[in-house]
């Protein structure tokens, strides 16, 4: 079960355990629910709700941003789909089943496109298969970007895609999340060198050019997840792990989320000192 954000009384009880999937601690905030939160969705718990708060007490430009970054995926998943042809996306660090999914926008335009979700959450995973029992060219995996070679080679992603053909891959608003030590562009490298070329990569991070900003947000996101977190980085950072000669960025280029080929109703950029950052970039 989850909770609303106005129960508060009682403590959160896990559920019981399926042999199906695997168990959910409920008392430790995820980035993939508190985002859940942000879009004012149901999938989140009492924890998760009140880092979101918190995160809003630091930077209240946070919960604008992620609704930005849901319709600049429904944009770019639509592009990925309608201008350049794909018909296989691997969603990395997919979050939870919300309103214009991949495989909502992607097989609204081309029905035969497949579609694999990978998040680390078992949250994920258990929403997952019930919203997609009955779509058999979209699945769910749990699996983390950490290794990408569990991601590439699990049997839902060799049953699903064929990485003979392009791929699109998604990386949104994921990359944030991984600490410096891992080499976040080292993983998405492995990612990028296991599809062809033809497969386009949409991108995006969330970034800052204000020091003080970035790390007071850091330092509260990093709290509520008990460490598991990155940190608020600057573009040319955010960049650098993109930075191919084999990638080839889809004009506007990387620019903030907004204005990448905004909707005709668009808010505005402005000068808000955490924004994100985001593009799509064809491999050659």
């Amino acid at each position: 079960m989850h909770r609303d954000e106005n129960q508060h009384e009682s403590s959160p009880v896990s559920p019981a355990p399926d042999p199906g999937f695997p168990s959910i601690d409920v008392t430790t905030p995820t980035t993939a629910r508190i985002y859940d939160w942000m879009l004012h969705g149901k999938d989140n718990f009492e924890a998760d709700q009140r880092a979101g708060r918190a995160f809003l007490d630091v930077a209240p430009q946070l919960r604008p941003i992620a609704h930005y970054n849901r319709a600049w995926l429904a944009r770019v998943v639509a592009y990925m789909t309608a201008e350049l042809g794909l018909d296989q996306f691997l969603d990395i660090g997919s979050g939870l089943p919300t309103v214009q999914n991949t495989h909502q926008v992607a097989q609204g335009i081309n029905p035969k496109a497949r579609v694999v979700y990978v998040d680390n959450d078992p949250v994920v995973l258990t929403h997952g298969r019930a919203l997609l029992a009955d779509n058999d060219r979209t699945t769910v995996a749990t699996a983390d970007i950490s290794d990408p070679d569990a991601i590439i080679n699990g049997p839902d992603t060799q049953r699903m895609l064929d990485f003979s053909r392009p791929v699109g891959v998604l990386l949104i608003a994921l990359v944030h999340c991984i600490p410096d030590e891992p080499d976040p562009g080292g993983l998405i490298g492995r990612i990028l060198d296991a599809v062809p070329s033809g497969s386009a990569i949409a991108y995006s991070h969330i970034v800052s050019t204000e020091p003080r900003a970035a790390d007071d947000l850091t330092r509260i996101v990093l709290e509520a997840t008990h460490g598991h977190w990155g940190r608020v980085r600057t573009p040319a950072e955010a960049l650098a792990y993109i930075d191919r000669p084999d990638l080839e960025a889809v004009a506007p280029g990387f620019v903030d989320i907004r204005t990448w080929h905004p909707a005709p109703d668009a808010e505005a950029a402005t000068d808000d000192p955490i924004w994100e950052i985001g593009g799509l970039a064809r491999k050659l």
